[in-house]
């Protein structure tokens, strides 16, 4: 399925959804904004005069989908090129187009997928549908989507709630729509109990797989190619290349691995400190990566080969070689299923006929039967008759020779009498052997009828043993052929089962692949929620020994300046000493004495200079400094005091 296919499809939803009438038929004017709208998501410039040229005879009426195809082969898809556009901006604006027209949900239902989901599916069933118009899907089809989804969200597919769904003579026949298949998702048969957001991100992980031709996806260490130093990044796998991002949210792209014929993957030890590496070769570089185990390291590299192969082959999408090998499989059950009706029914012509011949050498064999009957009735019919005139022969015969000895004894006494005698035996001699001569002579003609028929019965016979002899050959052709028939049968049964067990082998690697990028992913969200615990812990921990660094530098100030203070009171307590000698009578300022009287030295043993030391008690530290600040400030101002008022200096 090319790129313009791809299109159509999508195109042809936006055209019947300006169908409002149903009629194959949309407004210029709305087909104006279709076509400006095409040709802004797909960065063509657009010709506005070309539409009214195109349609310059039918300006006043609507325009149907086979005259807007011709402008549209021509004036938008022949100048679209591969890779300057998004595909899924043309995909949203048919969705939006159609969405409004055809797919009306209840909003209020808990069953009713997010609109995203809605659109996903829409696209999937575009790229699994047959490509004819309109569009359907096979049940076959059908049945895949649900059991990738039912994979991607880690459930067994039960298909027992759908089967009276495609068992229908419509369905098997024609396929489903896709609103039909949306009102199926929607109807909850599938993800009755399942959460949302498990639907969202099966659904999403289905659609990047199958449209998106994503092989494979996760998390990858990865060596620089300048630093030369490891750092882990999220890769996605088509194709076309390898990518890797920062993050699985692939907002920020890191770099793209163009993949060719050229390309190779390798194996390597384990160095570095990392374990399970391989390596991807191309003409000018080598990139060094590092998986999780060994068992991912053999899926990443069984991906890429087939990304490899793909290229090589000249494939763009993994799914869409696999939909074509579905789609031949499909005709070439459908062409055995036909064979296989044919065989049958040319077995039963066979059969018929063979049923006829039979019929026929019954019949044949009950006229021999009939025929031999009569045969023998004729024959035992001409024994009697025979034995009766055989033994009215020899009645005649004594009696004429019981007479020849009578007249033989009266011969001597009746010689005129005997003469009369032997006239009327001769006579009758004569008239037995006409009857004997006759008679043989239709004996001689039963013999031959006789012999005619039993030829007949023997050729009857052999060509009854030509005809069961050909019967039995053509029995025994036929035989060898049905045989030969079925053992082809057999063998397109067990080639078409070992697909079957292949694709579900297949299918199983697929879910077993899904399963352990999921517990990849659980174990990875498990190790980066620990990690960042760890690096929560860690960032506290220095915290803690920062503060605690702090707090010692404040103790050990602390103590310092406790010293200072412990000196400056000292020296002032010496000071303070030598102002308070006595002053002797002649002396000036005996004022001095009385004011000195009153005044307290304060001295170490103070309790208001006293200082606790205690560990992590900062405040007190700060409020024995301030305490010691002020008596020394106390003192300062007491001496400059003093040395203002009187006009010496003591020393």
């Amino acid at each position: 399925m090319d790129l313009r296919s791809e299109l159509l499809k999508s195109i042809w939803y936006g055209f019947t959804a300006l169908d409002l009438e149903k009629s194959g038929k949309v407004s210029k004017s709305q087909l104006k904004v279709l076509s400006h709208n095409l040709c802004t998501v797909l960065s063509i410039p657009h010709d506005p005069v070309a539409l009214e040229e195109h349609f310059r005879d039918d300006d006043d009426g609507p325009v149907s989908s086979q005259g807007y195809m011709p402008y549209l082969n021509k004036y938008i898809l022949d100048k679209v090129v591969e890779g300057s556009f998004d595909k899924e901006s043309v995909d949203e604006l048919c969705w939006t187009l159609t969405a409004k027209k055809n797919y009306q949900t209840d909003k209020t239902s808990s069953t009713v997928l997010p609109e995203k989901d809605a659109f996903r599916l829409w696209c999937l069933f575009n790229f699994l549908s047959e490509d004819k118009y309109p569009l359907v899907m096979v049940p076959d089809e059908v049945e895949y989507l649900l059991k990738k989804i039912c994979m991607a969200m880690s459930i067994e597919f039960n298909c027992v709630e759908l089967e009276d769904f495609f068992s229908q003579d419509s369905v098997q026949q024609s396929g489903i729509t896709v609103w039909v298949f949306l009102e199926m998702m929607n109807s909850g048969k599938i993800t009755r109990g399942i959460d949302k957001s498990i639907i969202s991100m099966a659904i999403e992980e289905v659609y990047r797989e199958i449209v998106g031709d994503v092989l494979k996806e996760g998390y990858l260490w990865k060596k620089g190619q300048l630093r030369r130093n490891w750092k882990e990044r999220w890769f996605t796998l088509r194709p076309s290349n390898l990518s890797y991002y920062t993050g699985e949210d692939r907002k920020d792209r890191q770099g793209d691995i163009p993949l060719d014929g050229n390309c190779c993957v390798e194996v390597l030890p384990d160095r570095d400190g990392k374990r399970c590496m391989f390596c991807l070769k191309t003409l000018s570089k080598t990139y060094e990566m590092s998986a999780s185990d060994t068992k991912q390291r053999q899926e990443w590299t069984t991906a890429i080969q087939t990304a490899i192969r793909l290229h090589v082959e000249g494939k763009t999408s993994l799914h869409k070689d696999l939909k074509l090998k579905r789609r031949e499989q499909r005709e070439q059950r459908e062409k055995r299923r036909q064979a296989k009706e044919e065989e049958l029914q040319r077995l039963r012509a066979l059969q018929e006929e063979r049923e006829r011949k039979l019929a026929e050498l019954e019949l044949l064999k009950e006229a021999q039967k009939q025929a031999q009957a009569l045969l023998e009735q004729d024959e035992q019919r001409r024994r009697q008759q025979h034995e009766q005139l055989q033994r009215a022969l020899e009645v005649q015969l004594r009696e004429a020779e019981e007479v020849s000895r009578e007249e033989k004894k009266e011969k001597k006494e009746f010689a005129f009498g005997g003469r009369k005698m032997g006239v009327f035996i001769g006579f009758l001699l004569v008239l037995c052997l006409k009857a004997r001569v006759s008679m043989q002579a239709e004996m001689a003609l039963k013999e031959e009828e006789a012999e005619r028929q039993r030829k007949r019965i023997q050729e009857l016979e052999e060509m009854q043993k030509r005809l069961e002899e050909a019967l039995q050959q053509e029995i025994k052709a036929r035989l060898d052929e049905e045989a030969f028939r079925y053992a082809q049968a057999g063998l397109l049964a067990e080639e078409e089962e070992k697909m079957k067990a292949l694709m579900s082998l297949q299918e199983e690697q697929e879910e077993y692949i899904l399963k352990t990028q999921r517990e990849k992913q659980e174990l990875k969200q498990e190790m980066e929620a620990k990690s960042r615990a760890l690096e929560e812990a860690q960032r506290q921990l220095e915290e803690v020994r920062a503060n605690r660094h702090r707090v010692d530098q404040d103790v050990v100030a602390a103590q310092r300046k406790l010293r200072q203070a412990s000196t400056n009171v000292k020296h002032w307590n010496v000071q303070m000493n030598r102002l308070m000698r006595p002053i002797g009578p002649g002396e000036k300022r005996p004022s001095l004495g009385s004011s000195f009287s009153s005044f307290q030295i304060p001295t170490q043993r103070d309790p208001g200079l006293r200082l606790r030391r205690r560990s992590g008690s900062e405040d007190q530290d700060e409020e024995s400094k301030e305490n010691v600040d002020s008596r020394a400030g106390s003192d300062l101002e007491k001496r400059h005091s003093h040395a203002s008022n009187g006009d010496m200096e003591i020393p």
